[in-house]
């Protein structure tokens, strides 16, 4: 089984997080219930079992929790891929949802980068700041050392695009981190 554990104490967040990307139980509490619902989402569609509790300062706002989530999401991903090898690594999805559509295209490269192509309409949805949806984003993909390029190609509500990017993300990670062997794909002979 492919499992992680990362916890994280800082003066703006707590955070205890397992995950497992072959299965398992997903209970997510952030204390942001759109940001949960996502994360949710995320691991349903990628298989992954995951397990987080997360507590900030939301007297503040909600960035620092979910940056801070994504930082860890991301290193636990890391560390349950291990070397890598016999990993498919590159995967890609189009998700629509109601009149959005977004597309995710990932590379489990060792190489961080975001590319992130999205205007929200809206600012908020719920208690949750749109715009903290690249910040999760950036933080995940640093941490776990993928290429990842997210795209809006078209959408009126933030709702629905930022719930396309949850689940492109969570069905572009399933192809990724799929078996298909037992040698690391890439002509370096590393990642």
């Amino acid at each position: 089984m492919r499992t992680s554990q990362v916890k994280r104490d800082t003066k703006e967040t707590q955070i205890s997080l397992a995950l497992c990307l072959d299965g398992g139980e997903v209970k997510v509490e952030t204390g942001i219930g759109f940001f949960d619902h996502m994360l949710t989402a995320l691991a349903f569609y990628a298989g992954f079992g995951l397990t987080l509790k997360a507590a900030g300062d939301l007297n503040v706002d909600g960035h620092h929790t979910v940056e801070d989530v994504g930082i860890c999401l991301g290193s636990a991903f890391k560390d349950a891929l291990g070397e890598k090898k016999g990993i498919a690594r590159f995967g890609s999805a189009y998700v629509p949802m109601d009149e959005a559509l977004c597309r995710t295209v990932l590379d489990i490269s060792s190489r961080p980068y975001l590319v992130y192509d999205a205007e929200m309409p809206q600012d908020m949805i719920g208690s949750y700041d749109a715009c903290l949806t690249e910040e999760f984003m950036r933080a995940f993909a640093v941490n776990a050392g993928v290429t990842l390029h997210m795209a809006c190609l078209y959408g009126k509500n933030s709702h629905h695009i930022t719930e396309a990017f949850f689940k492109s993300l969570g069905l572009a990670l399933k192809q990724a981190v799929k078996t298909e062997g037992n040698a690391v794909v890439s002509t370096k002979g590393v990642l």
